[in-house]
């Protein structure tokens, strides 16, 4: 099956140059639709949904393949490679943002840029380093996820869009991960809190931008330093936003920040 059908591709705007927008774990691909407008005039803007997420073809999934950050890599080559894509900026939300990574450790010709919104090497706090999350706090999560979808559903539309006063905005998230797959988003789950890509930061060639919250419960200001400093070629803004989806809660500045970065520097230092 053709990787456009199999990930749900859909591509908007006038442009050439290509911007992937890569939704994080537990969402699809319309989690952007705040901020892809403002690139429609410009850019060839390109979504998709992972294997087993939002209207990815049925029976995509497996656990073996997408048991690491590798199979989920590898599908977003696989689609560049169908649709020829090459100097394409890859956005990323939380997860995602080490897809971008991987992407551009392996395929480095592939992207001029990757941006990182929400993005975190390792999640699971250590001895000497502060990702955001106990053990006990994942596992009571995953726990919440076998006993209680529903409410868990809700519990993270709360945290992705914390102290923001939008009911309407987080029915609609919860109903967008409430959708997805109970048993997929749960060993998505199990991949995305449990990686650790901190060893792989150091041989990153790719110019990246990194954007954070200035509050997030699952991306701790620590843990945004902590890429920020590790990350060759990077730099990061801190957002007025809180939560971890500010796409969401706070598209305009998400919009004007990437928008910013790519004509003022990243084709400037071309």
């Amino acid at each position: 099956m053709k990787m456009r059908k199999r990930n749900n591709v859909q591509i908007y705007g006038n442009g050439t140059t290509p911007i992937i927008f890569a939704h994080g774990f537990g969402c699809d691909q319309h989690i952007w639709e705040y901020v892809i407008p403002g690139f429609f005039d410009t850019y060839q803007v390109i979504l998709f949904d992972y294997a087993g997420s939002g209207n990815s073809s049925a029976g995509s999934y497996s656990e073996e393949r997408y048991s690491s950050v590798d199979g989920y890599a590898r599908d977003v080559i696989g689609i560049m490679e169908e649709m020829s894509l090459t100097d394409a900026i890859f956005v990323g939300h939380s997860f995602s943002g080490m897809v971008g990574l991987k992407i551009a450790l392996e395929r480095p010709e592939l992207l001029r840029s990757n941006i990182m919104l929400g993005a975190s090497p390792r999640f699971l706090n250590e001895d000497g380093y502060q990702g955001g999350l106990e053990e006990e706090d994942l596992e009571k999560l995953l726990q919440l996820m076998d006993s209680d979808y529903r409410k868990w559903a809700k519990y993270m539309a709360e945290l992705f869009l914390e102290e923001i006063d939008a009911p309407k905005m987080k029915e609609e998230l919860e109903e967008m991960l409430a959708d997805q797959s109970p048993e997929v988003t749960r060993s998505f789950a199990e991949v995305a809190f449990t990686l650790d890509m901190r060893e792989e930061l150091k041989g990153n060639t790719v110019p990246s931008l990194l954007l954070q919250s200035k509050e997030d419960s699952l991306v701790p200001p620590e843990a945004g330093e902590y890429l920020r400093e590790h990350l060759p070629y990077s730099e990061s803004v801190m957002l007025d936003a809180k939560g971890h989806a500010p796409h969401l809660s706070h598209p305009q500045e998400v919009t004007a920040l990437i928008m910013d970065y790519i004509e003022q520097k990243l084709w400037k230092s071309s």
